[in-house]
């Protein structure tokens, strides 16, 4: 779909206020796993249930999100998807009320399906509103909105949930009494119950302003290299660059997760205290931005996206080993820099994914979003590996992430169907 610069403009300032609640909502995980840990008294690996809660979500939201949007169009789509958000916000006041953590998991997941309606829709939007070969940079562009709201929701929240955090810690090791522990920790899960009420309200009231925004219908056409216009492909799985897509998707989502959501509690492990280590995150955010920024300016004019894709996962292996072999806040540094590997490659892995789908773009992007349990899946799987190994050498788990990745960017987007496969066009 092409558009005139004026008119696409504005719809990417709606979906870029959007990713920026993405952002936001997303990134609070690092600081609710270590918050969730000492409230609801949990191992390591029953904390990073929160990832597996939220992105498992987009796993089982992703696909009937895609024909949701078919029934409601993207606009009312979105605003369905921030009001079950909202929703989600709110089961936070009985959950730390009861301090039950299936209740707050709960939540999250709710979360994450609102989230996956969105997602379904709003990267589309990034991707066909201009040239495909500029998507990256679109997508870059969104993405600097999503992690400079990422970078601020661990500080803003963690200064609320987990003020004074290290001074609670202590005052319960040294606590004998069953009834002050547990009124000490009620008091401590009580602390989100403003900021989610409030996050709700917001949610409800963005809800309202985006349906009654003018942001326009998209109608995803067949790509100009593609095909010649004839009867619509049978199947979206004739596409195997679409399929590796999926799976590269998977891997991307999971270790932009484990650096983010993992740093903080690799801090503790590393010896540096709560209170200093609940800000990590939002390293890992700034890094992210950073990079961001570099495709912005490099893409397409200096590097293709499939390129930059390369350098990324280079890159990640490369800062990966370092985190093994390194110690201390040198280590802490490279998790956090691992953002800056990660940066691009959503932005770039979606519309080399979605290229050539021609009108079965909508169920290749909800295809693609199912990839997002990735987050679900390898932080669980970090959480486990670290408590039998040591949670430095679980990192290990990231090589064989990034090498696919690397992978994806050389040769797998370039896969054709073995068969011609023609398109319909839709109905405008």
């Amino acid at each position: 779909m092409k558009a005139p610069k004026e008119s696409v403009v504005p719809p990417l300032a709606i979906i870029g206020a959007l990713f920026f609640i993405f952002g936001f909502i997303t990134w609070l995980n690092g600081t609710l796993i270590p918050f969730l840990k000492l409230a609801c008294e949990l191992t390591y690996s029953q904390a990073l249930l929160v990832t597996f809660a939220f992105y498992i979500a987009y796993v089982f939201l992703a696909v009937p999100s895609s024909l949701i949007l078919q029934k409601t169009g993207f606009r009312n789509g979105m605003a369905l998807g921030l009001v079950v958000m909202a929703a989600g916000a709110l089961v936070f006041v009985p959950a730390a009320q009861a301090r039950s953590f299936g209740l707050f998991l709960a939540g999250l997941f709710i979360q994450g399906a609102g989230l996956a309606l969105l997602q379904t829709a709003s990267n589309p939007y990034a991707s066909i509103l201009g040239p495909l070969e500029s998507a990256a940079r679109r997508i870059s562009i969104m993405g600097i909105c999503s992690k400079v709201a990422g970078a601020l929701s661990p500080v803003i929240i963690g200064a609320v949930v987990l003020k004074g955090a290290t001074a609670l810690e202590n005052q319960l090791a040294a606590t004998s009494s069953p009834t002050q522990k547990a009124a000490l920790l009620q008091q401590l899960a009580d602390r989100v119950i403003g900021p989610y009420v409030s996050m709700a309200v917001i949610l409800v009231v963005l809800a309202v302003l985006v349906r009654l925004s003018g942001l326009p219908e998209i109608d995803p056409q067949p790509a100009e290299s593609g095909p010649e216009t004839g009867e619509l492909a049978p199947s979206i799985l004739q596409f195997p660059h679409l399929l590796l897509g999926v799976l590269a998707i998977f891997c991307c989502v999971g270790v932009e997760v484990i650096a983010g959501d993992t740093i903080i509690q690799y801090g503790r492990a590393q010896g540096i205290n709560l209170d200093i280590a609940r800000n990590f995150t939002s390293l890992t955010l700034v890094a992210m931005l950073v990079g961001y920024f570099i495709g912005v300016v490099t893409i397409p004019r200096y590097l293709n996206q499939q390129t930059a894709l390369s350098i990324c996962a280079a890159v990640g292996v490369v800062f990966t080993l370092g985190i093994v072999f390194t110690h201390g806040y040198v280590s802490v540094l490279l998790v956090a820099l691992l953002g800056l590997a990660n940066s691009l490659m959503w932005p770039a892995i979606f519309p080399l994914s979605i290229q050539r789908l021609g009108a079965l773009t909508e169920r290749g992007s909800a295809l693609l979003i199912t990839g997002i349990g990735g987050g679900a899946v390898l932080p669980y799987l970090y959480g486990k590996t670290g408590e039998l190994l040591g949670l430095q050498q679980a990192y290990l788990l990231l090589l064989p992430c990034y090498l696919y990745i690397l992978f994806f960017g050389l040769k797998g987007y370039a896969y054709q169907p073995k068969k011609p496969v023609k398109y319909a066009l839709p109905a405008l």
